[in-house]
């Protein structure tokens, strides 16, 4: 078994982290479950929530906390996002990451080394169901 960082590289792993290779969707551990049970793969939630967050832990994954369950993005590139408050997909937006903010002085004895910016509103799918 390959080990990289740490982690040991199993059939299921590999599964999992193949399921996430190219996303832009930001999936939640259960429709990563979901979708790898519809394909016939023997995995548990269990082994996919642990495997997403071990990905997570050793940079080959974000993690994105907020309402609702969380959200991974294979995109490790410093960039930002919007969740909708409504149905709470995570959208990439294309913003200009600004790296001066890694420097920004928050306080005696604190230092930064990375931000995240997260927009909550409403997305368009879910504005276009209010109009109807």
């Amino acid at each position: 078994m390959l080990i990289m960082n740490n982690l040991r590289w199993t059939r299921q792993r590999r599964l999992i982290a193949s399921a996430m290779e190219g996303r832009i969707d930001h999936p939640t551990a259960e429709e990563i479950y979901h979708e790898l049970r519809d394909r016939g793969e023997p995995v548990s939630l269990a082994t996919v929530y642990r495997t997403l967050r071990a990905l997570a832990r050793e940079g080959f994954l974000r993690e994105i906390h907020g309402h609702g369950p969380d959200r991974f993005d294979p995109n490790t590139a410093p960039h930002y996002h919007f969740r909708c408050v409504r149905c709470g997909r995570v959208f990439d937006v294309d913003v200009p990451y600004r790296g001066e903010l890694d420097r920004v002085d928050v306080g005696a004895g604190f230092t930064v080394t990375s931000h995240e910016i997260v927009w909550e509103g409403i997305c368009p799918s879910c504005r276009k169901e209010e109009g109807s």
